[in-house]
């Protein structure tokens, strides 16, 4: 079942497909769902390379159109899954649940399962980091309650001393910290910082939803790019 996934990820679009345990990940009515698969996307390093001071507004339709590639891959995924006898549910690429308690946060955390998955580690941006593509990728999840073949997952950081994420943030939302399991994002990163800057500031690209230049400014995305 694991390589008819990975098939139909990769058929679909997905660069980059990995399976781990998300025990104590999601809330207790869902915690049945023990298994997480990690799908990535690869972003355009050509719009990427143009998010400099700013984002654009081919980055900001670049963003959308993977979002949307990504859950179609991950329904796809979820009703192969469903017509085999097991719960399966797909977890939208950009979803984010409001409260007044879980602000900026989203069912489940894309990142923590691709780091379950082995796919990448977090980095001092909050972005995931790939060994293939740096951050330069978009995630998306498929919890389910089919018990299936994991990877070996990522623990701790590969950021090292860099900082030039945190640098280059103007949101000064980056706190320069390396990122390990049982860290939570706060102690990396100000997610309402971020939020609030790009909703001042880029207001007139996609109203304020984007910014990108910690992804672009990445050197670990920015020497891989041209390997394949």
């Amino acid at each position: 079942m694991r390589e008819k996934i990975e098939k139909i990820a990769k058929e679909m679009g997905a660069s980059l497909v990995g399976v781990g345990s998300i025990e104590r990940l999601l809330s207790p009515e869902h915690s049945h769902l023990k298994t997480g698969i990690s799908i990535a996307v690869r972003l355009s390093d050509q719009i990427m390379n143009d998010v400099v001071d700013s984002p654009t507004h081919t980055y900001y339709h670049h963003y959308r159109t993977v979002n949307f590639l990504i859950d179609q891959i991950c329904l796809r995924i979820s009703m192969e899954i469903q017509n085999r006898g097991y719960l399966a549910m797909g977890v939208a690429a950009s979803q984010t649940v409001k409260s007044e308690s879980e602000n900026y946060k989203g069912l489940i955390s894309h990142k923590m399962v691709a780091t379950r998955a082995g796919i990448g580690w977090i980095g001092k941006s909050a972005c995931l980091v790939t060994p293939e593509y740096g951050p330069r990728v978009r995630l998306g999840t498929v919890v389910t309650d089919m018990e299936m073949e994991y990877d070996k997952p990522r623990d701790i950081s590969e950021c090292g001393d860099c900082t030039i994420c945190m640098v280059n943030c103007p949101s000064l939302a980056i706190r320069g910290v390396n990122w390990e399991v049982g860290k939570s994002r706060e102690e990396i990163y100000d997610a309402y910082a971020c939020s609030r800057h790009m909703s001042e500031e880029y207001r007139d690209i996609g109203r304020g939803s984007v910014c990108g230049i910690c992804v672009s400014c990445c050197p670990y995305g920015k020497r891989l790019q041209n390997r394949t």
